[in-house]
């Protein structure tokens, strides 16, 4: 266990890009990534959104939200959110790591929070914000056994690789799936905690993922800004 823990909190600090990227001229957002050991295997814990929600109900994300002028950072955003949305305790997670942002289609710059939870974490869902709460092993997101891709563009013109995994809960009898921003960040958690090629095509250059995932997201950045310098 403790063996599984370390190698995967190390491999972590090595992508941590800190605030780094928090002064970019942005709307703010953060995610909470939570891993959590069951049977010797990392599991990535995922919601889905409240039919009753105005945007993307009844979709597959992480515990997260908007930034809010209490937070004092991503950190504190992503754990805020946690506990509204499914009662993690801030105490109860172990903070890692900030991985490389997104920008979603609202143009919210999304911070990833790497956590550590309990094993024994059991999640209580806010009914306003989140109708499930599902977990899904990790390897999932480098060897799936239900997978597709496809183009996609920005509304800055961007052209990306959208990710599409549909994942077979035994627990809750059915399948979840987990596209867009959501499984982004799940493939780049599973790239740099196992460091292995996954059985699909992905846009970075698996020997320099630090380097490659930087530069992805720059030339994501750029497309916004010069998109929004054009609009003025």
């Amino acid at each position: 266990r403790q063996a599984v823990l370390e190698t995967a909190r190390r491999r972590l600090r090595e992508f941590d890009v800190g605030d780094r990227f928090s002064r970019l001229p942005l709307p703010r957002a953060a995610v909470l990534l939570p891993l959590l050991l069951r049977g010797g295997r990392l599991h990535l814990l995922l919601t889905v959104r409240s039919l009753q929600l105005r945007r993307s109900p009844g979709e597959v994300c992480f515990p997260g939200g908007k930034s809010e002028a209490t937070d004092k950072d991503d950190i504190d955003t992503a754990l805020r959110e946690a506990k509204e949305e499914v009662g993690l305790q801030p105490d109860k997670v172990e903070v890692i790591c900030r991985l490389m942002p997104g920008i979603d289609k609202m143009n919210n710059l999304v911070t990833p929070v790497v956590g550590f939870l309990e094993d024994t974490f059991q999640a209580t869902p806010n009914p306003d914000e989140v109708s499930e709460v599902f977990v899904v092993p990790l390897e999932y997101f480098v060897k799936p056994l239900n997978y597709k891709t496809f183009s996609y563009k920005t509304s800055s013109g961007y052209l990306t690789r959208m990710h599409c995994f549909i994942y077979d809960d035994q627990e809750h009898k059915r399948s979840f799936k987990i596209w867009g921003l959501t499984a982004h960040f799940a493939v780049f958690l599973a790239l740099v905690i196992f460091g292995e090629t996954p059985t699909f095509e992905v846009d970075y250059d698996l020997d320099n993922l630090i380097s490659s995932s930087e530069s992805n997201f720059i030339n994501l950045y750029a497309s916004i800004y010069e998109r929004k310098k054009s609009d003025l």
